[in-house]
């Protein structure tokens, strides 16, 4: 049965007046305050109450409460028991999820209730609503100008242990051999003594790890028979191949090892492939199959983070300004950047939170990025990928018309003509021989010699990207690009808060699930920050209290006068006269 409780809803007395007024002010002005104001009553609760019957069975935690114990624990980075003690003994949860009675039904929350309750946000992407439903309230609650944002991406790691080539083989076999006599021990008792032993015993798998440099490539070979003679072996069997685990083996194969087929196309003989041939999505441990590698960073995943910023030049008005993590997303580390820009633009377009203007770096900032941003009425500011030779002139070094003719040459010379063919999108420029024959740049001039003149030929897209690399070079531009590095500082803050960096799940869609509520805390510690230079720099003036809104303790002091007086009202009593002896 369903408990949801309406925290709208005022008090009549007030359940936190015996923390007394310095520390209840401690506790509105911390986060607690600012999730318990802006943060709870937008929980979508409304996505996790059709799993719960509304009229039958034991009544649930209350749903709001529970939402936000995941989130939290999420935010502050803590273990399922960690987040039962904070939930039953901190008065900031208590206070930020609006717990007023310390009985077990209100203020003990089960580790195996907390479990399902991340069984259902994973498998009905329900953080991303969390995520997105924070935002969205924060950026009206806090006047938050989105026009102005930028985009990078952090490397994270799952818990997952870090395989060589020879220890991934291992790995998958032993992965796969587990999983097959589980499920079909007839087909596992089937298979050869020495083999399962080495592959299934702690000991014998031991030695893997303690191979010497000199005899590893015969021992890769040897695992890599072993994974080809597996795969041949259950080839034909149904049942076997339909398990993951045994796909997982396959993928390993053909990654990992380069098949040889006979003339009949059977294959016949294997051997691992040279690592360079090895293609950068494959997999990097069977426990995370969806994990990439990235050639600088190692194994893992990466997480996509646009945010807005500020011009704002003044520092304590710069304080005051909330910096909003907008969007994001989680990806195999071996995705290229330039994939996550378009995405992410028509992502917080759609929530009404669209930007004018992105910073990005050069991964980002390809030609096809640049005129799809364009369509979408979004300025990228970023470099052009790509680098000059350091020994040859770029196109940049050239002048153009407005055109796209070149009106000079790097040594100030004018062409004898231009031409182009704007169906094909393709110009070119040709140049007097005889001044180009004594030109002192002649060696590093990109125009060839023809059979009348020097020519420079270049396409539509070269212009562009010789243009941006002349406007890179102006003030202008790197007046407007500087900000971009403040995203650095973001990536700081996703570690240093919520400890993103190493996470202690495995598997894309929890991964997901904690990346995206630990932006969400993010966000709402930078809210309190700004709220507290906000409140710092025009304070509230003092206003009447209301009758009802005074301290509850205070009201308690007043009681035993009120009972007295009452009873003297009801209760009269006359004086009594004393009579002395002998009178």
């Amino acid at each position: 049965m369903r408990n949801q409780k309406n925290h709208k809803q005022g008090y009549l007395f007030d359940p936190w007046a015996h923390l007394g007024p310095k520390r209840r002010k401690l506790l509105e002005d911390s986060w607690a305050g600012l999730f318990r104001e802006h943060v709870l009553t937008e929980l979508p609760v409304d996505e996790i109450a059709p799993f719960f019957k509304d009229d039958f069975g034991r009544p649930t935690k209350e749903l709001y409460m529970m939402m936000g114990a995941v989130l939290l624990q999420q935010v502050h980075d803590l273990t399922d028991e960690e987040t039962v003690d904070q939930v039953a003994f901190s008065e900031q949860w208590r206070y930020a999820l609006n717990i007023t009675s310390d009985s077990d039904e209100a203020a003990y929350i089960c580790p195996k209730t907390l479990y399902n309750m991340h069984r259902i946000f994973i498998n009905n992407n329900i953080h991303e609503s969390v995520f997105n439903k924070i935002t969205d309230k924060l950026a009206r609650a806090f006047d938050v100008d989105v026009t102005k944002q930028r985009i990078d991406s952090k490397h994270i790691k799952s818990d997952m242990a870090r395989l060589g080539r020879i220890g991934l083989m291992v790995k998958t076999i032993s992965k796969f051999l587990v999983n097959l006599k589980r499920q079909r021990r007839e087909l596992f008792d089937g298979l050869p003594e020495e083999l399962v032993k080495k592959y299934m015993s702690e000991k014998e798998r031991s030695c893997f790890s303690m191979v010497k440099p000199s005899e590893s490539a015969n021992t890769l070979a040897s695992v890599a028979q072993d994974l080809f003679e597996l795969s041949m072996h259950f080839a034909g069997n149904e049942q076997v191949t339909a398990m993951t685990s045994f796909q997982l083996l396959l993928r390993v194969l053909h990654e990992q090892c380069k098949v040889t087929e006979n003339d009949a196309g059977e294959p016949v003989e294997v051997e691992p492939r040279p690592c360079k041939d090895v293609p950068a999505d494959s997999l990097q441990n069977p426990s995370d199959p969806e994990a990439g590698y990235d050639s600088h960073k190692g194994q893992g995943y990466q997480v996509q983070v646009m945010e807005t910023y500020s011009d704002e030049e003044d520092p304590d008005k710069k304080a005051q300004e909330l910096d909003l993590i907008t969007y994001i997303e989680v990806e195999p580390a071996c995705e290229h950047d330039s994939s996550a820009l378009m995405p992410a633009i028509e992502s917080t377009q759609e929530r009404g939170l669209g930007p004018d203007e992105v910073l990005a770096d050069s991964h980002y900032g390809g030609d096809e990025n640049v005129a799809a941003a364009a369509e979408a009425e979004v300025e990228l500011i970023a470099p052009a990928m790509g680098t000059k030779k350091k020994d040859k002139l770029g196109l940049d070094e050239f002048e153009f018309t407005e055109e796209g003719e070149v009106s000079k040459c790097p040594a100030g010379h004018a062409p004898v003509k231009n031409k182009t063919n704007k169906k094909k999108g393709r110009h070119s420029a040709a140049f007097n021989s005889d001044v180009c024959a004594d030109c002192p740049h002649a060696a590093q001039c990109p125009a060839q010699r023809g059979k009348k003149h020097h020519y420079l030929r270049y396409s539509d897209k070269e212009l562009r990207l010789a243009r941006r690399r002349q406007e890179e070079k102006t003030p202008a531009f790197k007046d407007r690009y500087r900000r971009r590095s403040g995203v650095e500082a973001t990536m700081s803050d996703f570690d240093r808060m919520t400890n993103i960096k190493r996470l202690r799940v495995r598997g894309r869609p929890t991964v997901r699930f904690c990346a995206f509520l630990k932006a969400a805390g993010v966000n709402i510690f930078r809210a309190t920050k700004a709220k507290a230079a906000r409140k710092a720099k025009n304070p509230a003036p003092p206003g009447p209290v209301a009758p009802f809104s005074r301290p509850f303790y205070a009201f308690k002091e007043l009681v035993p006068s009120i009972i007295r007086e009452l009873t003297n009202l009801l209760f009269p009593t006359t004086p009594q006269v004393i009579i002395s002896p002998g009178k």
